[in-house]
């Protein structure tokens, strides 16, 4: 019989009225915080006297919590049909989209930055290292729950679900893909970020963020193979899409932030000399 991994963990932890706290919903709240400290903590060293913080988290935040659910409904609108609409605002319970997080924490960046009239690049760089920790903190809570279905293997890592209130499938034996999601994070944070400071000084603002993003783009574009969630176009799965996005997005705007540095660093003509 192969080795496996037994989680028994109830993913809910107490229901107040109405409310329902799940270990999902605490490691969400757990890695915004972890993200926020880090992302904040390096913009700070490349913009000093920073101000407004609280209001770029707060953009960032809300902006990135709508588009995680957005995205989560727009994959899953089945499960909110047929008078479970107020379920849409159910967040505690589960159902976001890590991709839509990040382009909606994005948009949030965006407009933070235009209202406090600095650069947007600057931020992408923090925000690329404070991704990385934001998503590894907070998918501690999906391994609990089993919410993301893996593929079954035979590997002696393998895991089964068999609490009563799992979102996993009880009986399977399956691949700990968001566990793999974690250590993916943590690798590309311990490669990157002793470094930070000095890739920084010599990349184009902007650079180093979309490395960091376009690099677990293409490592979560793999994994998703991993994962039994349908295709949606040509078999590719919603997350694989938008990793490829995420990679188009790099591939394009890293060149132009290379060129606009370029111009920008280009030596004025020197003065003739006087005989």
């Amino acid at each position: 019989m192969p080795l496996t991994i037994i989680i028994d963990l109830d993913p809910n932890i107490v229901r107040l009225g109405p409310l329902l706290i799940t270990w999902h919903g605490v490691f969400a709240v757990l890695g915004i915080i972890a993200a926020a400290r880090l992302g904040f903590w390096l913009l700070e060293k490349d913009v000093p006297h920073l101000e407004g913080t609280g209001d770029g988290l707060s953009w960032m935040v809300v902006a990135g919590l709508i588009g995680a659910r957005l995205l989560y409904v727009w994959e899953n609108f089945r499960l909110f049909a047929g008078g479970q609409l107020l379920r849409v605002f159910a967040l505690t319970e589960g159902g976001i989209s890590q991709w839509g997080g990040l382009f909606g924490a994005m948009v949030g960046a965006y407009v933070w930055a235009r209202r406090s009239r600095f650069s947007f690049w600057k931020i992408i760089d923090a925000g690329g290292a404070a991704a990385m920790i934001g998503l590894a903190v907070g998918r501690i809570g999906d391994v609990i729950n089993g919410e993301h279905h893996g593929t079954p293997t035979s590997l002696p890592w393998g895991v089964e679900y068999v609490n009563q209130n799992t979102l996993g499938e009880p009986g399977k034996v399956v691949h700990p893909e968001v566990a793999y999601e974690m250590a993916l994070c943590l690798l590309i944070l311990g490669a990157l970020l002793p470094f930070h400071q000095r890739l920084k000084a010599r990349l184009p603002n902007g650079v180093l963020g979309l490395l960091y993003f376009a690099v677990y783009a293409a490592g979560r574009f793999l994994l998703s193979y991993l994962r039994t969630d349908p295709g949606i176009f040509l078999g590719l799965r919603q997350a694989q899409i938008a990793s490829l996005l995420m990679v188009l997005i790099a591939l394009i705007a890293a060149p132009v932030l290379f060129r606009r540095a370029g111009a920008g660093a280009a030596p004025t003509p020197a003065t003739p000399s006087r005989v």
